[in-house]
């Protein structure tokens, strides 16, 4: 057995994912895109809760002045909850779990995970908002943070009340 071989057997009885990441990458320069293909899977690798990720880089094709590649990212991850952060940055155009063929979570980990989505969609909303609103809007949805971060401090004090 590999030392890889071994890694990926500890890693997935201790809860981990193997997984295949499907993505494309393009850009109007050739080199200019290699280079970001390349720095792409070094970011995917400086991941938290990525053990390790080998990524293999297709050869950019030109069609109408723009390259365009693909990679596909074999990654193992500590957990479920790594990969789908990993996804939530990176978005792939597919993911394929490899192993294990069951995933288990247990219920605090299931409550992570949906936090995690739950704030990767409003860190998406957040963005848009202050990119593309107006000031007043801008103005509105901090106000709407505000209040957010208000109503979620009682709610936490209510719950540690229980």
């Amino acid at each position: 057995m590999t030392d890889i071989e071994k890694l990926t057997k500890d890693t997935i009885n201790k809860g981990g994912v193997l997984a295949m990441l499907y993505f494309d990458l393009h850009n109007k320069d050739k080199d200019d895109l290699q280079a970001l293909a390349t720095s792409f899977v070094d970011n995917i690798l400086k991941q938290e809760g990525v053990v390790t990720a080998y990524g293999e880089i297709e050869e950019p094709l030109e069609q109408e002045g723009i390259f365009s590649t693909s990679i596909e990212v074999k990654l193992l991850a500590k957990d479920f909850l790594s990969l789908l952060n990993v996804c939530s940055v990176f978005n792939p155009l597919t993911v394929e779990i490899l192993r294990p063929n069951d995933i288990k979570l247990t219920l605090d980990k299931a409550h992570e995970l949906l936090m995690s989505v739950s704030a990767n969609w409003f860190n998406i909303k957040r963005y848009i908002t202050e990119k593309v609103s107006s000031k007043e809007d801008v103005a509105h949805f901090k106000k709407y943070l505000e209040n957010r971060l208000e109503v979620g401090k009682r709610m936490l004090e209510k719950k540690g009340e229980q």
